[in-house]
């Protein structure tokens, strides 16, 4: 036992003084090295994790940033289109959309986006839809906040002659009437008001939207409900209109007579039209002829019309219970002079007919057709009167509305409200 033990312990002897051999070291520097690749790849994994956050981080960052600007962009542009500056507009419009391609739908419309910057002050008081409720409201508390003693429109560049803008609202108002003229050229107002604010608050001056309904209407128009504005009630309520002519075209085929030979027959292709001019005034034209329109519309255009198969007469609307709207008209030919027909008829040894007058009396509905309001005019009545001056008699005789009495449509002629010959 004890030489074993002793044999054990030399060995253990052996091996401590054996412990500098080149395998030992070869080990351990095995194993660091294997150490310390593992502790490389660790921490350089963890390292591009921090990389990829931070990264990340950053992205988001300018991306916040880049909407931040593209809302102040969007939110500047919409302020120069309400102020009329559609240029300027587009500019930024174009801005923020190269920002971010789908500002329109990120931004908030309640609020600004940032009340410190270029884009604090806008403000909109909208609907749902994003659309001002009251513009007039809206630009007349504009122009009150720009300045104390507001302009009506300012100029766009510097000039050393007198600018519009110099002019008293009172003298823009009756040049605003001029625009409109007798012949109630509402849609030159409209367009006039696309010009500026200023220009857009005159043109819904309820005085000359009044006057318009009070031409149109008669006096007797002197309430607004149910409508909102007499803007609205001249829009909105049907009624003829007096910036075109209705056209009625009717054809149909008739038998010919018979050959001298008698082999054929011919048939033949019947066109003509009806026309009818209304005027602001109450006066009306109506017309039968197979002339085409290009010859007799340019004709029409004022009530002195030289044409000698033209009847001239008066019109009236009718409002009825059933909210159906009736145009009611008498027309007759021009008085001529009986001179040449005294003298024709000097020498005859027959009486002379009973001088009697004819007038024809017409009514017709109104209403709309495809896109356009009031823009067609359907036959309910139409008879012929003749008055003996003599006996003082009168004869009536109705015409009964067959295919051959087709409705009226409007076709708007722009010659007829290209000059004004008196204000509004």
């Amino acid at each position: 036992m004890a030489e074993d033990n002793a044999e054990i312990g030399g060995t253990i002897e052996d091996e401590d003084e054996g412990s500098d051999d080149p395998n030992l070291e070869v080990q351990l520097t095995t194993f660091r090295a294997q150490w310390m690749s593992e502790l490389k790849s660790s921490s350089g994994a963890s390292g591009m994790s921090d990389r990829l956050l931070r990264a990340k981080g950053l992205k988001r960052t300018q991306d916040l940033a880049r909407e931040e600007k593209a809302t102040e962009l969007f939110l500047r542009a919409v302020q120069e289109e309400q102020s009329g500056a559609v240029y300027e507009a587009i500019k930024f419009y174009r801005m923020a959309m190269q920002l971010v391609p789908d500002i329109e739908f990120k931004i908030n419309y309640s609020r600004p986006a940032d009340a410190d910057r270029g884009g604090g002050n806008y403000n909109e008081d909208s609907d749902v839809d994003g659309e001002i409720e009251d513009l007039l409201a809206y630009f007349e508390q504009e122009l009150t906040l720009e300045s104390s003693f507001p302009k009506i429109c300012n100029p766009e560049l510097d000039t050393t002659q007198m600018h519009i803008s110099a002019l008293p609202r009172e003298i823009l108002m009756y040049i605003f009437r001029w625009v409109v003229s007798s012949e109630l050229d509402m849609r030159a107002l409209e367009q006039l008001s696309l010009v500026c604010r200023g220009f857009y608050i005159c043109a819904r001056d309820p005085e000359i939207w009044h006057s318009a309904c009070v031409r149109v209407w008669g006096r007797n128009c002197t309430k607004v409900v149910p409508f909102k504005s007499w803007r609205d009630m001249f829009l909105q309520r049907p009624r003829v209109r007096f910036d075109g002519v209705y056209i009625s075209k009717t054809s149909y085929i008739r038998q010919g007579e018979e050959s001298l030979d008698g082999f054929y027959r011919a048939w033949h292709h019947v066109e003509y039209y009806r026309y009818l001019r209304f005027f602001p005034d109450g006066h009306v034209i109506m017309l039968t002829t197979p002339d085409d329109p290009l010859v007799i519309v340019p004709r029409l255009r004022t009530k002195n019309s030289r044409m000698d198969s033209a009847l001239l007469g008066h019109f009236r609307l009718s409002q009825e219970t059933d909210n159906q709207t009736k145009v009611f008209a008498v027309v007759s030919k021009k008085k001529e002079e009986k001179a040449t027909e005294f003298q024709r008829n000097r020498f005859c040894r027959r009486n002379p007919p009973p001088e009697a007058e004819h007038s024809f009396h017409v009514g017709l509905h109104l209403s709309s057709g495809g896109c356009q309001s009031s823009n067609k005019l359907v036959w309910i009545h139409h008879s012929c009167h003749i008055t003996y001056k003599l006996t003082g008699e009168t004869v009536v005789t109705a015409f009964d509305l067959d295919r051959m009495y087709t409705p009226f449509f409007f076709a708007r002629v722009k010659s007829y409200t290209a000059y004004s010959e008196q204000p509004l």
